[in-house]
């Protein structure tokens, strides 16, 4: 049996290693991008774990690293880059992820129904601020179901009933709604639909929602789901 400090000894190692990465890192003149750097760089280091070499000392890792570095000098500042980004969080702040997947779905991509559910039990607490419901009087509650459709997130008050779902009824139709008796009817009245784009303006939908089901209107200060 060989034992645990000559398993991690690199001459024990050395005759699973290959030349690969270290012919590349002393000639990495075909890595010209971004794209092809950071695949031969992740190469090595999976070959270094392969081994059981040090990643961190390892020539050709270091090698690769500072390639990687040198394809970005052609490139704009950080300053500009900086702007970039910041504008880019920007824009998706100006249209969240649920209009993305409201698009493409979620059905079995397990990190973008994550996201939906995670986007949309936000949308239902901005939405529960806005129509002025008092805390503790009403629930969010998510389902998942199954990796084939997206489940729902259902808002559930005294007199109001909230759904989001990326159903078989298309674009427009994600969101249903309708006036309810208490918290144990899980029945209600007529459902109505809305758009997911409404439930990104909450002040708005609630308005909608109070005046299409006649609830007692509400005072509230302005609220915006990802402002």
């Amino acid at each position: 049996m060989v034992s645990a400090r000559r398993a991690q000894d690199p001459e024990t190692a050395m005759p699973y290693d290959v030349p690969f990465r270290h012919q590349q890192a002393l000639d990495p003149s075909a890595l010209t991008t971004i794209t092809t750097g950071l695949h031969a760089l992740s190469r090595a280091i999976d070959d270094c774990r392969n081994a059981g070499v040090s990643l961190e000392a390892d020539a050709a890792v270091i090698l690769l690293a500072r390639h990687l570095g040198t394809l970005t000098q052609t490139m704009p500042d950080d300053a500009v880059l900086r702007r970039r980004a910041t504008e880019s969080i920007a824009e998706l702040q100006r249209f969240p992820a649920l209009l993305t997947l409201a698009i493409r779905g979620v059905a079995y991509d397990a990190a973008a129904k994550d996201l939906f559910h995670a986007d949309g039990r936000r949308a239902m607490l901005k939405l529960a601020a806005a129509l002025c419901l008092p805390d503790g009087s009403y629930s969010i509650r998510s389902n998942r179901s199954g990796p084939a459709v997206s489940g729902e997130i259902t808002l559930h008050g005294e007199e109001v009933w909230v759904q989001l779902s990326l159903g078989a009824l298309g674009p427009d139709y994600e969101v249903s709604f309708r006036r309810v008796k208490s918290r144990d009817d899980h029945l209600g009245d007529r459902r109505r639909f809305a758009a997911i784009r409404e439930l990104l303006n909450p002040e708005r939908f609630a308005e909608r929602v109070r005046r299409e089901l006649r609830l007692a209107p509400a005072s509230a200060e302005r609220v915006t789901l990802f402002g």
